[in-house]
């Protein structure tokens, strides 16, 4: 794996799940990590993970983790934690567009008319619009370096109806690949590329820690083949080392297809 000694990223939403992976696989290649959530403490949700955790983590494999408290559904959180990135780092070369809002509601099975309002408003807000304002902020720190990184997680929800997650959760997704498209439009001229990732299945604290949440046929397979949250670290990492990703702007890939072409493979699945 090339070394990102000297890259500085911001992964947000990075408490646990997707979002710690993409702090970890950046750790583990050298980078100074920010990682930003609200997670603070253990307890303070139902689901397992802090910033903390995630910091210690991306510290031992041998990258820098430095934890940002925000909320991504206020705006002036946001600002700031792009101005302190700034102010102490001077520069940033990778952002990642993770965080989203997680409904207690369950999709799988439910029409989307019997789903609340709110259902949507969670998604597409903290989601969709929390990466389009983190990239507002990203942008000028990079257009002025002349190079730079966004990622946005995104889904094959995007190109397919997803029985699981619903109606709501595949436009989001086909919305943030668009977002993707378009932004890369506007910042090529300035050597900065916007990439949407597609995780496969991931076998994350969330639905360890609530299996109801998902049908057992489809449980059974996460647990048995699912991929770690890790495994979308490393391929955001091999992007960010990448000389041509500029060739990459624009357009949305599979993780696993990332990792035939870059050569890196899942910590989390043994081989033999």
């Amino acid at each position: 794996m090339q070394s990102l000694k000297n890259t500085v990223a911001l992964v947000t939403g990075g408490s646990r799940g997707v979002g710690k992976g993409a702090a970890l696989g950046l750790g583990e290649a050298g980078a100074r990590v920010y990682i930003t959530g609200r997670t603070t403490a253990a307890g303070q949700s139902k689901i397992p993970g802090t910033l903390g955790e995630t910091v210690a983590a991306v510290n031992a494999l041998g990258g820098t983790g430095i934890a940002i408290p925000c909320d991504h559904a206020v705006d002036a959180e946001v600002a700031a934690a792009f101005a302190r990135v700034m102010a102490e780092a001077g520069q940033l070369d990778v952002l990642v567009n993770n965080v989203y809002a997680s409904p207690e509601q369950k999709a799988t099975g439910v029409p989307f008319w019997e789903l609340p309002i709110s259902y949507w408003d969670a998604l597409n807000s903290v989601g969709l619009r929390s990466h389009y304002v983190a990239s507002l902020y990203a942008a000028p720190m990079m257009v002025a370096k002349g190079r730079g990184l966004i990622v946005n997680i995104s889904s094959n929800a995007a190109a397919e109806y997803s029985a699981m997650f619903g109606v709501a959760y595949g436009v989001a997704k086909a919305a943030l690949d668009r977002l993707t498209a378009d932004m890369a439009k506007e910042l090529t001229p300035h050597n900065v590329a916007v990439i949407s990732l597609w995780p496969g299945p991931i076998k994350g604290e969330k639905i360890l820690a609530q299996p109801d949440r998902v049908p057992p046929a489809v449980l059974q397979f996460i647990l048995a083949k699912g991929e770690s949250p890790q495994f979308t670290g490393r391929a955001i990492a091999a992007l960010a080392a990448d000389p041509n990703v500029m060739a990459k702007s624009g357009q949305a890939f599979k993780v696993a297809d990332l990792a035939v072409e870059y050569g890196f493979s899942d910590p989390g699945v043994a081989t033999t």
